[in-house]
């Protein structure tokens, strides 16, 4: 994935940057996760679809939309997990509880509370990832 960035212009050479458009950066609030997929350039497309897909696997029961201008999924009218592409980063938001029951694994990544960053120029955690949204959803009741 890094040599397809690199070969496409979105990262520099030994610059910790890429130069894709952020939340910010959108014309419009996508209405549809697909849209705010569709919105960003190649190759990111095909990382945001895998977040997507590994967030749909991990709590079936989920549904997808769109809050604060980001891709939401919630089960049971409750916030489930949240991303967001921005210029260096994956933003992926799994409220406090969720980050803070993988504190050891998050270590490596820039955090928030409620937040972690996975830059562009590493390989995505899926494993992660799905982990971390079953978590989410076994504290909403729902056992994957």
């Amino acid at each position: 994935m890094l040599r397809e960035l690199l070969k496409m212009g979105y990262l520099q050479k030994n610059s910790a940057y890429l130069s894709v458009p952020t939340l910010l950066d959108m014309p419009a609030k996508p209405e549809t996760v697909t849209a705010y997929i569709q919105a960003r350039p190649e190759p990111l497309r095909a990382i945001l679809e895998q977040v997507r897909q590994t967030i749909r696997q991990a709590a079936p029961g989920a549904t997808e939309g769109i809050a604060y201008g980001m891709p939401a999924y919630k089960l049971g009218g409750k916030p489930l997990v949240y991303f967001a592409a921005f210029k260096n980063h994956l933003g992926f938001y799994a409220t406090p509880n969720g980050h803070t029951a993988f504190a050891k694994q998050l270590r490596p990544y820039k955090q928030g509370k409620g937040s972690v960053q996975f830059p562009w120029k590493q390989p995505i955690p899926y494993a992660l990832i799905s982990g971390m949204v079953r978590f989410r959803a076994a504290q909403l009741g729902e056992h994957p």
